[in-house]
């Protein structure tokens, strides 16, 4: 269920169930429901998306880097807004500290484990990251599940928020479609080392690697699948509702698993790099409330 779907199935005047405990039983944060995300502007949106293009290309720029090169574009903007408006996308400097979030003080930050380690077959290693995906009049972020060997995306959804129930959504489906890998590497947003993330890693037996403070490149596959995510598709289509953007990452998720063959997997596509392993012969670990899911 879409974090707009929970959102709107609190009832402020219920009877026996406070907002708090709505919020909590609907995994929602009880400051997104009293504070929706407030729309931006159509000029801040579209410097929104030149603001991602531009970082794509350049993922080393903080705010004042970023400022002086959208003036050389053309754009006057000063640095509290640049800074403000990359805060919102989760975008940060790759020597700075991840590009998600920042770290939740209050969480457990798990070692990185992938050091010198051979990754060569499926489900040995998963990885996931969250981006920022601009659309004609708003953005959504969107998450995804990868399979570290094979680069098969095995789930993905999108949020107009980044609270982390959307990633625990996309993570149960993975598990339920393709069992489970032996070592789940993330980096260090608050979403992924909420209790709610791992307490799911840590029920299937799954063991945390978690990458080092601005070491983007520990995650460097599912960053590759970002920039091609985009420019072969987002930015090509200028999507204006959510449900077209939807739409359109599936199209190009199916295209990107069963039909692009990538040179690093001798001209495979990730479906066939990825082999058999997968709903029809591998369950492994299946959250509860997605059997009846799967099923229907």
């Amino acid at each position: 269920m879409s974090a707009e779907r929970r959102h709107d199935m609190v009832e402020p005047s219920h009877a026996s169930l406070s907002i708090v405990a709505q919020c909590r039983l609907l995994s929602i944060s009880r400051s997104s429901w009293y504070y929706p995300p407030v729309p931006e502007s159509e000029v801040t949106l579209a410097l929104m998306q030149v603001i991602d293009r531009v970082f794509l290309d350049c993922p080393w720029y903080g705010s004042r880097q970023m400022v002086r090169h959208l003036h050389r574009l053309g754009h006057e903007s000063g640095r509290h807004r640049v800074r403000r408006l990359m805060a919102r996308m989760g975008l940060a400097a790759i020597y700075q500290r991840p590009r998600t979030s920042d770290p939740h003080p209050e969480h457990r930050i798990y070692p990185y484990l992938l050091r010198k380690l051979e990754i060569a077959r499926p489900n040995h290693v998963w990885c996931t990251d969250i981006t920022y995906l601009p659309m004609r009049r708003g953005f959504l972020y969107l998450v995804a599940i990868m399979d570290w060997a094979t680069r098969k995306v095995l789930a993905w959804r999108v949020s107009n928020t980044m609270d982390v129930s959307f990633c625990v959504e996309a993570l149960e489906e993975a598990l339920a479609r393709y069992g489970k890998p032996e070592i789940f590497n993330t980096d260090q947003g608050s979403q992924f080392t909420s209790d709610t993330f791992t307490g799911v890693l840590r029920a299937a037996g799954i063991k945390v690697s978690m990458d080092g403070r601005g070491r983007w490149m520990d995650n460097v596959f599912i960053e590759r699948l970002w920039r091609s995510l985009k420019y072969e598709c987002v930015y090509l289509n200028d999507f204006e509702t959510g449900s077209e953007l939807r739409a359109g990452l599936g199209r190009w998720f199916d295209y990107y698993n069963n039909c692009r063959p990538h040179s690093t997997l001798a001209g495979q596509t990730p479906t066939e790099a990825y082999g058999k392993i997968g709903f029809s012969d591998q369950r492994g670990y299946i959250p509860p409330d997605l059997n009846t899911k799967l099923a229907a």
